[in-house]
């Protein structure tokens, strides 16, 4: 008797890829920009998001949906901004699934929205591989965790369409050791169109250029 063999890693992707699908026609026929922001535990997403939608309440409306793999800490901190927010718990999980975006937007005001950014779990490696229907991929990568993560993780990097180097704030007074220029370089010779934004989001310096991109972004569509 054969045996037919069946990659998981395979059959969990091409499951993905299904309802990933329906997200991007989802969102297509609606003309919603939706950016999947990723980054290391304690990159500052969470505060890039909230100080991105106080800043551009009168130009954009924005809507989150906050993965974690348990509580609802940022999903509560992007609340206070009065914007809408809809949590999910992997309950262990290292990523979210197109599946459980599909699910989400179903719960998010969509047509009084321009823009759906999705806080993943934080984890550089995992959400890489698994596409959500967004628009695009944003990396957040923190000047406290070392320029070498372009390196060390190269496939986020290269997938990404922008990358926010937060905390630059740090940088004054070599508080920390991170060269900014060797972050760039790596992150640009991995992906040549790649945007590239030192900011703080704790003290505002460098956020207008984001916001310009992300402007452009949504009038793009």
């Amino acid at each position: 008797m054969s045996v037919k063999k069946v990659k998981i890693s395979k059959k969990i992707l091409g499951e993905n890829e299904k309802y990933a699908f329906e997200n991007v026609l989802f969102l297509a026929e609606r003309k919603k920009l939706c950016l999947n922001m990723i980054s290391s535990p304690g990159s500052g997403k969470t505060t890039v998001l909230a100080r991105t939608i106080t800043d551009l309440r009168d130009k954009l409306r924005i809507g989150v949906i906050e993965g974690d793999i348990q509580t609802d800490i940022d999903a509560r901190t992007i609340s206070r901004t009065k914007a809408p927010v809809v949590q999910i718990n992997t309950e262990g999980a290292c990523h979210l699934t197109a599946a459980q975006i599909k699910a989400a937007l179903q719960e998010l005001p969509i047509g009084r929205l321009d823009v759906i950014f999705v806080e993943n779990v934080g984890n550089l490696v995992c959400p890489s591989d698994f596409d959500l229907g967004e628009n695009g991929k944003v990396v957040v990568l923190s000047v406290a965790e070392g320029h070498d993560k372009p390196a060390k993780y190269p496939a986020i990097f290269a997938k990404a369409k922008a990358l926010l180097i937060n905390k630059i704030d740090l940088l004054e007074g070599a508080l920390v050791d991170f060269d900014i220029d060797r972050a760039k370089h790596d992150a640009s010779r991995l992906n040549k169109d790649l945007q590239i934004f030192p900011i703080s989001a704790k003290t505002g310096k460098g956020m207008h250029a984001w916001y310009d991109w992300l402007t452009g972004a949504v009038a793009s569509l």
